[in-house]
């Protein structure tokens, strides 16, 4: 998988549950990925991903698999 994303037209998006202090994780899908970062520094690098794995761990969460 190519994890060299052109990220500059990138629009991420911050989760509707996030608390008012920043401290939260955005997302910027693209066709085949899921680019993830930390709203307290979007600076750094960001965690890419198979649109498909990303999917997988949103499930797992849903089902509590890591809770």
């Amino acid at each position: 998988m190519n994890r060299e994303l052109d990220l500059t037209q990138a629009r991420w998006r911050k989760s509707s549950y996030s608390g008012g202090d920043n401290d939260c994780v955005e997302v910027a899908v693209f066709r085949e990925q899921v680019a993830i970062r930390d709203s307290k520094r979007p600076g750094r690098p960001p965690l890419v991903v198979s649109r498909a794995d990303a999917r997988a761990f949103i499930v797992g969460i849903q089902a509590g698999q890591w809770g």
